[in-house]
């Protein structure tokens, strides 16, 4: 199947009602808008901790503060908080000019000073910024009127990509200051096009629309986002009405209900992808393992199979959007092959090499099944993975303290596009999203972190990622279509990001 990020598949049948005790009827319309959500929300502080660097949460988070620089659905930078950007001519200072007439939630003007705060404090090692080793190279900020400079302490290239990307958000200086990070957490203001109105852990989120939001008010003024982490939920959420939106569903799911009259569907690649993990103990320090681990996943059948061919076939950490991306280098289906390296490590199906691999179940569609599928193809060859089933949250709890199964599959977000925030955070082993601590790898990224010739960097991380194929130190499977089902009274605009935005969201 051939997709491109703006193809939409839509069909119509059955109308879906509002959620609620007393249910109104389709005439009056859609009053408050219900979104069934995939994951729940751990933190309102969308700069602190693991959730920060959870690309499925973004959507929440932007829905109630806003990033230094947006992200237009095609990926596109637009104009947000910040209304220009760069560098001065020889690279060791960057300025920002911030827009004026904009005003937090609380009704506190937006200042230049929260601007620097905002970025002093991602880069301040204390605060528990997951990014702080990017936002670190930026420091001793000047503000003259509505322009704000930093010193360049260390070249980083993607600086100003950063700024659309994880823990880029800007938060009111005063306003935490005074409520301190508790009282943030339990009232947190933004200037987003939505304000929190209530909120109950593990449940749900209601949100009301920011009237004077600088973009523009939304249209729905009132969105309720439940969090339902169960795939079926969420299809029979959106199915008897008690929801209007929803999104990753098993694919035979949503072929099936955008049939049905009064249901919507829109499925269009994202910039995610799947992935394995592959961490450096016991048996993966064994090049022939991982190498046969590889050859031996057919990866257009899993797609064909269980994704109705919603999916892109990968061999690298880069999609086919992404700047680095190279169709030359390949890691063929080869179980013949698999079969040769495992023997030459004294392996085989009657001494097959065994350890565990981990996934999530329901939060991605069918990522359990794509792991039940790829365990079935590996004991082919004479690989025993015993599958270890355990939540997202769980996942950045043990990779960043490097704690992962020898292999777990992961959806790794990269809306920028860029190969430092896909290879790169994933596989240089000081990071802390990384689990491959090899020293030979980690030499050939060193360099590439601060390259300032943008061809020769780009053409650094390409020879990386050949390098990472014939090592087998990674296993990409696909680049992700995201499916959503919605109301017919409901207009979706899908983000490439991913990121499912209620802002972007109309009446039809």
């Amino acid at each position: 199947m051939k997709l491109t990020r703006r193809t939409l598949l839509q069909s119509t049948a059955a109308s879906v009602a509002l959620a609620g005790a007393s249910l109104p009827s389709f005439a009056a319309g859609i009053e408050e808008l219900v979104i069934a959500y995939n994951v729940n929300l751990p933190s309102w502080d969308p700069t602190v901790g693991p959730s920060a660097v959870n690309p499925t949460i973004q959507g929440i988070y932007q829905s109630v503060f806003d990033l230094f620089i947006p992200q237009n659905p095609d990926l596109s930078f637009g104009s947000g908080i910040l209304t220009g950007y760069g560098w001065n001519e020889d690279k060791t200072k960057i300025w920002m000019d911030v827009r004026e007439g904009v005003t937090w939630h609380n009704g506190d003007p937006l200042t230049p000073e929260d601007v620097a705060w905002s970025l002093e404090r991602a880069g301040n090692p204390e605060t528990g910024n997951p990014i702080q080793f990017i936002w670190g190279k930026i420091g001793n900020y000047a503000i003259d009127g509505n322009r704000v400079t930093a010193d360049v302490l260390a070249y980083e290239p993607t600086i100003f990509k950063w700024m659309s990307f994880l823990t880029g958000y800007i938060l009111p200086k005063n306003y935490y200051e005074s409520v301190g990070a508790d009282g943030f957490e339990a009232a947190p203001v933004g200037t987003g096009p939505y304000m929190v109105e209530k909120f109950e852990r593990n449940a749900f989120v209601r949100l009301k629309a920011n009237e004077n939001y600088w973009g523009g008010a939304p249209e729905f003024k009132s969105v309720t986002i439940k969090f339902v982490t169960d795939a079926a939920s969420r299809v029979a959420e959106v199915e008897s009405g008690n929801a209007h939106v929803t999104l990753e569903m098993p694919y035979e799911e949503f072929d099936r209900l955008k049939e049905k009259s009064g249901i919507m569907g829109t499925a269009a690649p994202v910039s995610d992808i799947g992935m394995i993990f592959i961490n450096d103990v016991d048996v993966m320090k064994d090049a022939n393992v991982r190498m046969a681990m590889a050859h031996a996943i057919d990866k257009q059948l899993i797609i064909d199979r269980l994704l109705s061919g919603y999916g892109v076939a990968i061999d690298t950490l880069q999609t086919p959007d992404y700047s680095a991306y190279d169709a030359s280098i390949k890691v063929a289906y080869d179980p013949e092959k698999a079969k040769e390296l495992l023997a030459a490590s004294g392996y085989g199906p009657d001494n097959p090499v065994k350890f565990t691999i981990q996934t999530t179940r329901g939060f991605k569609p069918k990522d359990y099944e794509i792991i039940q599928a790829i365990v079935g193809l590996w004991r082919r060859v004479g690989i025993e993975a015993e599958i270890e089933v355990y939540e997202i949250a769980k996942h950045y709890e043990l990779r960043a303290a490097d704690t992962l199964a020898p292999a777990a599959f992961y959806n790794w977000g990269n809306s920028i596009g860029d190969p430092t925030t896909s290879t790169g955070f994933a596989m240089f082993g000081p990071s802390p999203h990384s689990v491959w601590d090899g020293e030979d790898l980690m030499q050939k990224i060193l360099p590439l972190w601060g390259e300032a010739d943008e061809a020769k960097r780009i053409d650094g991380w390409k020879e990386v990622d050949r390098f990472i194929a014939a090592n087998a130190l990674v296993i990409p499977l696909l680049q992700y279509v995201q499916p959503i089902l919605h109301s017919e009274q409901v207009k979706v605009v899908p983000h490439a990001s991913g990121a499912l935005l209620p802002h972007l969201m109309t009446r039809a």
